[in-house]
């Protein structure tokens, strides 16, 4: 019998993604019927496309990052009725809602709190070649990383039971906020895992994706928030 996912509930940032959200969140839906969409401040018709849908709609009057809209998401989430499990999701199609509902399933299954969708356990020659540095360098010189054994410390797609949820303190609105919830899990005793993703890689997504230079950046936030 297909899983009962009514108690889930799918958290997806929205920055100037007019073009693809109407049918990822449709995508989404069709398994997942509660989706709320932070619109992060876009200048685009991404609030219209989301409203198009049936979808949850929180805005932010101005672009505060991709962090801050994950936590105005989660907070949302948090205080609906009946919410039980939570899942971070990409606007841009990257994800795939198959590797949601595993990650998702290994969450109510009840052996971990939190499920770390990864791309490098698997076929990692899906991922870009400077991409693939950019983040497995990442993974390998950031302490909670490594800490936790993780393979994949930037990938968007995550699923949390509500007590790993409630824990979460983004502050970083930047592209950087993905290294600080590592650390938030890593001192926070919850039990973490990685499960298998795949991550589409289409024109579009690529145009959106982070650079080598960006992820230098989120090494150095880092590094200056923790001499703070």
């Amino acid at each position: 019998m297909p899983q009962d996912y009514r108690d889930a509930w799918v958290v997806i940032p929205v920055f100037n993604e007019a073009q693809v959200i109407a049918g990822v969140v449709n995508g989404v839906r069709e398994t997942f019927p509660n989706v709320v969409c932070v619109d992060d401040g876009s200048s685009d018709a991404s609030s219209r496309e989301i409203l198009s849908t049936g979808a949850h709609l929180v805005r932010h009057p101005v672009n505060l990052g991709q962090g801050a809209a994950l936590q105005t998401g989660v907070t949302y989430a948090l205080a609906q009725p009946g919410a039980k499990w939570f899942v971070t999701f990409d606007a841009d199609g990257q994800h795939q809602v198959k590797d949601a509902c595993s990650l998702v399933d290994a969450v109510i299954a009840g052996e971990t709190d939190v499920v770390l969708g990864s791309r490098f356990l698997e076929d990692h020659e899906q991922v870009p070649l400077l991409k693939r540095i950019v983040l497995r360098t990442t993974a390998a010189i950031s302490p909670t990383a490594r800490k936790l054994r993780l393979t994949d410390a930037h990938n968007g797609l995550r699923a949390f039971n509500r007590t790993a949820a409630s824990q979460l303190r983004i502050t970083m609105n930047g592209m950087a906020h993905a290294s600080e919830m590592m650390g938030i899990l890593a001192r926070s005793g919850l039990r973490v895992q990685e499960l298998p993703v795949t991550v589409l890689y289409t024109d579009y997504s690529r145009a959106k994706g982070q650079s080598l230079i960006n992820g230098v950046n989120i090494l150095t936030d880092l590094a200056i928030r923790a001499k703070r």
